[in-house]
């Protein structure tokens, strides 16, 4: 009988979904974990449990029962605490449970990056109260960037432009955060040409990197992403360096999300993902491994002995922006009609104002064909 290892995912979105489909490829039995039921990565699970992420009994109590060979958080709302506990008595966390703990908060990873590596970020202050909040948006100056210390899918971030708009700012931020702690980052808006997610793998026989991924955000949440992005010969070394950097203090094995902004003459450190990234869902089509399969293999201990880019390709994420208990996504055929074009619906069970719900997939000979594709898939697509 073949005796496989065991996951433990913490956090069972339309990432974790992709992950533990690619252990089931290597025969990894999986366990999904999240605060709701019906996540779309319980749908493929083995078994699945709802707790509340954040409370550090309910998340022992679980992998006291599971006995799990790897605990792998998936998002950034968990008990990292007593992951830290859990690690010391043996239970192995990826990519470790400090790096869980630093990336959790946006605090942590930007001081570790800015003030102990010493990487090019943009200039910021941290705020626990408005007052606070409102003296350090000053001293950043206008326009600046507002973000909850810790937040996923760019929810509770906003652009500050004025003066006029820090209460605006302020309320966004309180209601977007994943912990109602009212600490918030203010940040430099920096004037960048571009912003890339650098997905970069750690794992036994060393760092690898994979072709950079363009994205454009609005609100802080991605509406498009793009691979291969155009950059010099300097800005791919300056960037790898980062990412390099950022990782191997991190450490453990998996894949990172590194992104940055380009600028003509620098690259920026932006933030840093200790798992799959979001933008990084383009490697479905892509790549000769996902994102998925690359972190896969690489925490369960095995080789990365290439990552390459088979075709140019494009995503575009499908949002909600009503909140329904019962919905229907239409136009799946008509999507699909586009050559070279795949659609990902994620399952999740109600919608919810932004929310994501599933994601257009194009390939073609060049970056700005599939990029057209994508697009014109998802204008197919509606959600009632």
């Amino acid at each position: 009988m073949y005796l496989s290892k065991k996951i433990l995912l913490l956090g069972s979105g339309e990432l974790g979904k992709e992950v533990l489909l690619e252990a089931a490829r290597l025969g990894v039995e999986t366990v999904a974990v999240d605060r709701y039921e019906h996540a779309p990565a319980m749908q493929v699970a083995q078994r699945s449990y709802v707790i509340d992420m954040l409370d550090p009994n309910q998340i022992r109590e679980i992998i006291e029962k599971e006995q799990p060979d790897l605990i792998v958080p998936e998002i950034e709302a968990i008990a990292t605490s007593e992951l830290i506990l859990l690690e010391a008595e043996g239970y192995r966390v990826i990519p470790n449970a400090r790096a869980a703990k630093l990336t959790m908060d946006r605090e942590g990873i930007r001081r570790l990056a800015s003030e102990e590596l010493g990487l090019p970020t943009a200039k910021y202050r941290f705020a626990e109260t408005f007052e606070d909040f409102t003296l350090a948006a000053k001293e950043i100056g206008f326009p600046c960037v507002i973000k909850p210390l810790m937040s996923s899918s760019g929810k509770g971030q906003s652009v500050c432009r004025s003066e006029e708009e820090l209460g605006r700012c302020w309320n966004i931020a309180m209601e977007g955060g994943r912990v109602q702690n009212g600490r918030v980052i203010i940040e430099e808006f920096i004037q960048f040409d571009s912003e890339i997610t650098l997905l970069t793998v750690r794992a036994v026989n060393g760092t690898k990197f994979c072709a950079p991924i363009g994205h454009i955000q609005k609100d802080g949440d991605y509406i498009e992403s793009w691979q291969p992005h155009r950059m010099s010969e300097t800005q791919t070394h300056e960037a790898e360096r980062i990412a390099k950097t950022i990782t191997d203090e991190l450490g453990g094995y998996g894949i990172f999300g590194v992104e940055l902004f380009l600028s003509k003459d620098k690259v920026y450190f932006s933030e840093v993902s200790p798992r799959p990234h979001d933008t990084g869902l383009v490697t479905l089509v892509t790549q000769n491994l996902s994102e998925f399969a690359l972190h896969v293999r690489a925490i369960l201990g095995f080789p990365i002995t290439e990552i390459n880019l088979l075709t140019p390709g494009a995503s575009r994420p499908l949002k909600t922006v009503d909140e329904l208990n019962d919905y229907t996504i239409s136009g799946v055929e008509k999507a699909l009609a586009f050559e070279n074009t795949q659609v990902r619906i994620f399952g999740k069970p109600v919608t919810k104002l932004g929310r994501r719900m599933a994601v257009t997939l194009s390939t073609s000979d060049t970056t700005e064909k599939a990029r057209e594709n994508a697009k014109l898939a998802l204008k197919q697509m509606t959600i009632s």
